[in-house]
């Protein structure tokens, strides 16, 4: 019998998409050892344009999770004082749930530079990981065309039949800019809090 799996989803959530909800529960269905996903977002002291404060993306974060029993969303990378590499945000949910395998959900953009990550051997070798599919990446040409990935190839798993997508959070916080609707890009209770917030203006 497989063992239990937490996966671990990382990102900006800048803000957080229907397609990253709708990705995750796609995972949840396809793959019967995944007990749930955390999601976790990045510190805003790591350097990235426009990233708004951590308390506002997790709070839009947990207005989704808490709907949803398989969805949780970690402070763990929000509350260090300094950002986090992955291999440290991963070892300590090894140490929280040692009962589980952790694994990690990667888009396959970030997958084509994931060699040069810190102790990405690490990461390879004690994780397994999900990658989903962005734009018109294929999964298996980008483990072909990298040395290190190509080596690795048992690490990663091509989350399969779940929907690709190539919408960014950089667009709907455009179209947040704008004044134009973003209705079915971000969940309604994303929308709220936004509005309410005045975020993204």
């Amino acid at each position: 019998m497989k063992k239990k799996q937490i996966a671990v989803f990382g990102g900006c959530f800048n803000p957080p998409l229907n397609s990253h909800f709708s990705l995750s529960e796609q995972l949840i269905n396809e793959y019967d050892n995944i007990e749930k996903i955390v999601f976790v977002p990045v510190n805003s002291k790591y350097r990235k344009a426009d990233l708004i404060s951590n308390e506002h993306r997790y709070k839009m974060l947990k207005n989704i999770c808490d709907k949803n029993e398989k969805f949780e969303v970690s402070r763990i990378e929000i509350d260090s004082n300094r950002p986090l590499y992955t291999i440290e945000t991963l070892r300590k949910f090894q140490k929280e749930y040692p009962e589980y395998e952790i694994a990690f959900i990667l888009g396959s953009d970030n997958l084509k530079e994931l060699n040069i990550w810190v102790k990405a051997d690490e990461i390879v070798k004690d994780f397994k990981i999900y990658v989903l599919e962005r734009d018109k990446d294929s999964v298996e040409q980008i483990l072909e065309s990298n040395e290190f990935l190509k080596e690795n190839k048992q690490s990663f798993i091509k989350a399969k039949n779940t929907i690709t997508s190539n919408l960014s959070s950089t667009f709907v916080r455009e179209k947040l800019k704008e004044g134009k609707s973003v209705k079915y890009l971000i969940p309604d209770e994303v929308i709220s809090y936004v509005l309410e917030n005045k975020l993204y203006q």
